[in-house]
């Protein structure tokens, strides 16, 4: 199961609950990343960020058709856009710091070869 940044402190009977992001859909329970097993080339590493960007860009359309059905009247339950812009924000500072990582890790292992 992935872990679930708004979920996760919604656990059986109200305690607190590790579970998965399902908002990213690329973390699950058994330790792989989108199934995907390490290879040598590094496709799985890339196939892993795509599957993350492409999740973060539904949550993020998700969350825009909820903001607009909110302010329209359309929606009868406002926690779902909440939530939804909660979800994507969470889900978009995650791929930002991934995306941090990366570039520092570039960065020192430029300084090492030099």
């Amino acid at each position: 199961m992935a872990l679930d940044p708004i979920g996760a402190i919604q656990g059986a009977g109200g305690g607190l609950g590790v579970r998965g992001v399902s908002g990213t859909g690329y973390a699950n329970s058994g330790g792989n990343v989108s199934g995907v097993t390490g290879t040598a080339d590094g496709n799985g590493f890339a196939t892993a960020l795509t599957g993350a960007v492409d999740n973060l860009q539904s949550l993020q359309s998700t969350s825009n058709q909820l903001a607009v059905s909110a302010v329209t009247g359309n929606l009868d339950d406002i926690h779902k856009a909440t939530i939804a812009a909660t979800r994507a924000q969470i889900t978009m500072e995650l791929v930002a710091t991934v995306r941090n990582k990366g570039v520092d890790a570039f960065n020192e292992i430029m300084r090492m070869q030099a």
